[in-house]
């Protein structure tokens, strides 16, 4: 278990230098529009990476923000609050705050920058179709990603997904209506190669970013999640019901799905050959090998 925290420390690092490679070249790549001016480049980087460290920082409200999630209080809910006290308790943790998501789908996610700034939310559809033991599994698994510091590459990658996508966003608005200054005419054909070829790394870099969310995570969680319980049959029939129900969540958002405890998104296509998360059979098939072998 210390060895993948370990490993998702260094992980993180890997991805910011990551960052910091793709940006830069995108920074150079807009410089040379200007004939290769440096302080476009050392601006454009800096202003990225500042905007990627804001973003880190206030990436556990956004995530909550963009998916609908309303923080609750005890009296609120108690069934909910008093699962998610008594496991943060097992798990020797600080309480996270909790919220709730008015969707019918079951599903949940964990966010925030560590056990100290995090958050658990559920679906209003989960809470409902599951009994206490099954709901119980599921926030262990959640409270797993906060225990073993997934939320932090999370929210990394939830940081340079947004960053990435805005400077994408930029450059495809520069080279269809921002033209070369030279030209009356339009976009150039610099600029137009530029547009297009932002277009097409936005989605390949914000899919290796997803890629970096390793399918083991959720493996990892699962574990951790039955061993805090000591009743791996309980998110095993978790995992079942929503196998039976579906997932996919009324709003859609790419740059949050890897948060999930099931794949929110909706669609069997290429987007789910790059999924990180694994097929709901294999983690139920591995929940009940340990409960046979417990």
């Amino acid at each position: 278990m210390y060895s993948e925290i370990a490993a998702n420390k260094r992980k993180t690092v890997i991805i910011m230098l990551f960052f910091v490679a793709v940006i830069s070249a995108l920074c150079y790549i807009f410089s040379l529009k200007f004939g290769g001016n440096h302080a476009i480049f050392y601006g454009g980087l800096i202003g990225s990476i500042i905007y990627a460290i804001i973003t880190y920082f206030s990436g556990s409200r956004m995530a909550l923000a963009v998916n609908g999630a309303r923080e609750i209080q005890k009296s609120d809910n108690p069934r909910l609050w008093r699962i998610v006290e008594n496991l943060a308790i097992t798990d020797g943790l600080p309480m996270p705050r909790v919220f709730i998501m008015d969707d019918p789908a079951p599903n949940a996610f964990a966010t925030g920058r560590n056990p100290q700034n995090s958050a658990v939310c559920t679906t209003s559809g989960l809470l409902d179709i599951m009994d206490d033991t099954e709901l119980e599994g599921v926030i262990a698994h959640e409270m797993g990603h906060v225990k073993n510091y997934d939320i932090r590459v999370s929210m990394i990658a939830f940081a340079l997904t947004v960053v990435i996508s805005f400077i994408a966003d930029i450059l495809m608005n520069f080279s269809f209506f921002g033209g070369d200054d030279r030209e009356e005419g339009g976009a150039s054909p610099f600029t137009f190669v530029l547009g297009l070829a932002a277009a097409i790394l936005a989605p390949l870099v914000a899919t290796m970013i997803q890629l970096a969310i390793s399918r083991q995570r959720e493996y990892l969680a699962d574990a951790t999640g039955a061993l805090t319980t000591r009743y791996p049959e309980g998110l095993a029939s978790a995992l079942e019901k929503i196998a039976q129900t579906g997932s996919a969540t009324r709003r859609q958002n790419n740059s949050t799905a890897h948060l999930f405890f099931a794949n929110p998104l909706k669609g069997n296509g290429l987007a789910n050959l790059f999924s990180t998360h694994p097929p709901i059979e294999e983690r139920i098939a591995r929940l009940r090998d340990m409960g046979s072998r417990a």
